[in-house]
């Protein structure tokens, strides 16, 4: 088994989830990890961990979404994990990092360490519209940016904006209304 998958069986092991339904999430995802020593790889399907992490300005007002090239709609930040990536929160941090061009990002500590905020378990064609759906095990953090950081389009995006947390476009994934309402939440 990979680094990756051990800190993934580690991590959400640990995680004490927020309500009874993330739990069931926790657990359905160990028990993919348990069943899948390729369960971290994009190439496992029908279903593989994915991480990603929501962006919150410097002064906690505003998140960066980015508008998906393939989804159609604005998400956070993330995606699959790579062979280099031996923990989740690096993972969904690197892909912060790509994805933004800001520098200097930051994982947002929970109970004072990385930790995930939130699980979300969505259908994707990840390997293109011709393709089966494949089902992401997405495992989200919060990260901060630096005061002043701004933010660049990647190839991975169509648009990237900073939006208020009461100011989410219409076309915002119900999951990430919610992620954001938590976020707010956290960071009181």
């Amino acid at each position: 088994m990979s680094l990756l998958h051990q800190d993934a069986v580690r991590t959400l092991g640990g995680w004490t989830a927020p309500d009874p339904d993330q739990d069931l999430l926790r657990r359905d995802y160990l028990d993919h990890l348990r069943d899948r020593p390729d369960g971290v790889w994009r190439s496992c399907h029908p279903a593989h961990i994915t991480a990603s992490a929501l962006v919150v300005d410097a002064e906690g007002r505003r998140v960066l979404l980015t508008l998906h090239p393939k989804v159609g709609r604005w998400l956070q930040l993330g995606g699959h994990c790579e062979p280099e990536d031996t923990d989740l929160a690096a993972a969904a941090l690197r892909e912060a990092t790509e994805e933004s061009g800001i520098t200097g990002l930051e994982l947002f500590p929970v109970a004072g360490t990385p930790a995930p905020v939130k699980l979300d378990r969505h259908a994707v064609r990840c390997a293109g519209r011709d393709q089966p759906e494949n089902t992401h095990l997405d495992v989200q953090y919060l990260v901060t940016a630096p005061a002043g950081a701004v933010a660049s389009i990647s190839e991975e995006s169509l648009d990237l904006r900073w939006f208020g947390f009461d100011e989410l476009p219409e076309r915002t994934d119900q999951s990430v209304r919610e992620l954001t309402a938590l976020a707010r939440t956290l960071l009181g």
